[in-house]
């Protein structure tokens, strides 16, 4: 699903403009990306939390030249779903039971 996928179910759902869908979705992510970058944990009851972990430095190497390199240390967002939502999850991937 892409961004303008998201707009489309949304301002159909909404009844909001595709235009002022947008805007809403662009102020949100901008909003949740200012959280990480100063270090804040963000939390939706019933879907998960986004948060940032620091990754320590390592050694890795190029695959193309097989060259030894170190990366840095360096922090990545982070995402943990909620329980509800790895249930609903789950229960979607689930195969559908046959009769024979």
């Amino acid at each position: 699903m892409t961004k303008a996928d998201m707009v489309d179910i949304i301002a159909a759902g909404t009844g909001l403009t595709k235009v002022e869908t947008e805007a809403v979705l662009d102020a949100f992510l901008a909003t949740l990306s200012d959280a990480l970058i100063q270090g804040e944990r963000v939390e939706f009851r019933k879907f998960g939390s986004f948060s940032v972990k620091e990754r320590a430095p390592k050694q890795a190497r190029n695959p193309g030249t097989g060259e030894a390199v170190q990366l840095p240390a360096r922090m990545v967002p982070v995402f943990k779903p909620s329980r509800q939502l790895r249930d609903l999850v789950n229960q979607a991937q689930q195969p559908k039971s046959r009769r024979i």
